[in-house]
């Protein structure tokens, strides 16, 4: 399988946090890719020109994460990260995953919006979408309890985690900890995962 990604993208750490999570890792080939460049090729397999992007070995090409997720979760024959059934362990995973994803969704919109010229930038984005990321910290500090102990990882857990570390990572000058200490200390436990530690974005 061939990963087109980039170190930095939380969503692609979530994707390689499930790779290394699954015992899949070795059968992935990682390819950097700038999703920004003139002559992208991306652009052939991904109309979305967006990353991750997944080849598969029987040429496939699958995005977005949440789906080259699942994909890499039927690979294997270990205890799955999607919760099998319909049960409300499953809708538990599936909602966490999506409030990770949406953290993400926000703080890289913000990110964007922060490398344009001064000039063209929004006030009123950028807060839009910086109080979007506190109700949903402040959801998951309320719902902790339900989020996996770190010795069982589910795909809702994976996208917090990853979502969690790209605020450290792009957004330390608004840190996420204070008022929500429960959330603190699952992040502190769940950092050591072995999945966690063999995906960390390099310094910039």
């Amino acid at each position: 399988m061939k990963l087109r990604y980039s170190q930095t993208s939380p969503y692609v750490r979530k994707v390689l946090m499930v790779a290394h999570e699954t015992g899949l890792a070795d059968r992935i080939e990682l390819c950097p890719v700038n999703v920004w460049g003139p002559d992208n090729p991306i652009v052939r397999e991904n109309p979305l020109a967006k990353i991750p992007t997944l080849l598969t070995e029987d040429g496939m090409v699958l995005f977005d994460s949440p789906v080259i997720a699942e994909y890499l979760d039927s690979l294997h024959g270990g205890r799955k990260l999607l919760p099998p059934g319909a049960g409300k362990d499953r809708w538990i995973a599936l909602r966490q995953q999506a409030l990770g994803d949406g953290i993400c969704d926000a703080a890289v919109l913000r990110r964007m919006e922060s490398l344009r010229p001064e000039s063209l930038r929004s006030a009123d984005w950028d807060s839009r979408q910086r109080a979007a990321m506190v109700r949903a910290f402040d959801r998951l500090e309320e719902e902790a309890g339900d989020l996996p102990p770190p010795d069982a990882p589910t795909i809702g857990g994976l996208a917090v985690l990853s979502a969690m570390a790209y605020l450290d990572f792009r957004f330390g000058h608004e840190p996420w900890r204070p008022g929500h200490p429960t959330l603190a200390r699952w992040f502190e436990a769940a950092t050591r995962r072995p999945s966690f530690l063999a995906t960390e974005p390099p310094t910039e």
